[in-house]
């Protein structure tokens, strides 16, 4: 499991998992029908992405968005858990 709590941390999980599935932003974008442009801007954490391609990408990655109470660990960077 990965804890992210900023864009920014959201956007390097994308990247991280697409870059481990051999895929291009072009070749994921035309996964989920989106550009390679709006990837670009998701991976590099603009707040401005909305929810549903947010969700896209994640399917097209075949992960999920999961809501889960805050902890109290401080998280400076990505981290994976378990």
């Amino acid at each position: 499991m990965l804890l992210a709590r900023t864009p920014s941390q959201i956007g390097a999980a994308i990247r991280r998992r697409r870059k481990a599935l051999k895929l291009s932003q072009s070749r994921l974008g035309e996964k989920c029908g989106l550009r390679q442009e709006t990837i670009s801007l998701l991976e590099t954490g603009n707040p401005a992405v909305r929810l549903d391609t947010l969700l896209g990408v994640l399917a097209a990655l075949d992960l999920e968005l999961q809501i889960a109470p805050r902890s109290k660990r401080d998280v400076g960077e990505l981290e994976d858990h378990g």
